[in-house]
């Protein structure tokens, strides 16, 4: 019995000693991702603030792209921690990991040379990175489709629209990209009023009614510079449109345009200044009456006579004398 036990403690020391080593192995790995984690996330908030201080007015930016590369890094150190642990803790059950890692090598150059679109997404990505193309939380505009950036991953990028659609691009497949909310954005304004209508006058209106929004404590942060008027811009068919544009913080000229243009409206409507709709006016000559038709009485009788003439002619029995031969 004793040399039992004693045999049977030997073949479990071993069993055990592993077990507790891969535990301990997978446990770190976890401690190590997390730790990982948070440095990447405090490393981007100091650098936030630092840049910060020297760059007044683009925190917000900074931010931005801090957490599009944090969130990457913080993707790609997990992956390779995990991995890592998996090939230590398949050594220490005995797997001999020398194959695996040769095989690995193997994978790599096949994947290399199979999957180089996996590659050019890769690569794709990792240059919007660097050339700070797009951010999580823009508003972008990819391959014509128009939406919120909610995330950038090494080999896709995510869109969602303003319905709610969610959009996948392979970022080796982005041919279009533009960045609506780069820095600052603005809103344009095209503003049509009646040709009767004064443009120096209708001008300072607007002027007014967006210079009072602009000092308003809500809007005052999110307006960047005061609103410029180009002037007339068109001739339209109904209207003369008056081009205009106003600077704000990025994504926020949506809200601030739709407040311009609400007060804009009762502004107007308070002036009488006319905002026209799509109509057509015929004219004769100068401020031309309407014409009145008016049939005398001896018109009147010619014109009976006439049609008593059409009705007795469709009334006579059709055809006439037949030729003889």
């Amino acid at each position: 019995m004793p040399d039992i036990s004693s045999q049977l403690q030997q073949a479990l020391y071993p069993f055990l000693t592993g077990l507790a080593r891969i535990v301990i192995i997978l446990v770190a790995a976890f401690v190590i991702s997390r730790l990982a984690r948070r440095f990447i996330r405090g490393l981007h908030a100091r650098l936030v603030r630092v840049m910060a201080r020297h760059a007044a007015g683009e925190a917000q930016e900074l931010e931005k792209r801090a957490a599009t590369i944090g969130a990457m890094l913080r993707k790609t150190v997990g992956v390779l921690i995990w991995a890592l642990a998996i090939v230590i803790a398949l050594r220490e059950v005995g797997f001999d990991i020398t194959p695996i890692l040769a095989g690995a090598g193997v994978v790599g150059l096949a994947v290399g040379f199979g999957a180089q679109n996996l590659v050019r997404d890769v690569i794709s990505g990792l240059f919007m990175l660097l050339e700070n193309q797009i951010r999580v939380n823009d508003v972008a505009i990819i391959n014509g489709t128009s939406g919120l950036v909610e995330e950038i991953n090494m080999r896709t990028t995510v869109l969602r629209s303003a319905d709610g659609t969610v959009h996948i691009f392979p970022n080796g497949a982005i041919t279009s990209l533009s960045n609506m909310t780069r820095e600052y954005s603005y809103y344009m304004f095209n503003i049509g009023v009646a040709y009767r209508e004064d443009t120096d006058r209708v001008v300072a209106v607007i002027k007014d009614v967006a210079d009072t929004l602009a000092k308003e404590p809500e809007f005052a942060e999110i307006i960047l510079s005061p609103i410029e008027i180009f002037g007339v811009d068109q001739f339209a068919d109904s209207a003369v449109i008056i081009k205009a544009r106003i600077k704000t913080l990025p994504n926020k000229q949506w809200m601030v345009g739709r407040e311009i243009n609400r007060r804009i409206k009762i502004r107007f409507d308070e002036l009488g200044i006319e905002i026209p709709f799509p109509h057509q006016s015929l004219y004769f000559g100068e401020a031309s009456k309407p014409i009145r038709v008016q049939l005398e009485k001896p018109a009147q009788e010619e014109l009976r006579r006439i049609v008593r003439e059409v009705l007795s002619e469709m009334q006579a029995p059709q055809g006439g004398p037949q030729e003889t031969c």
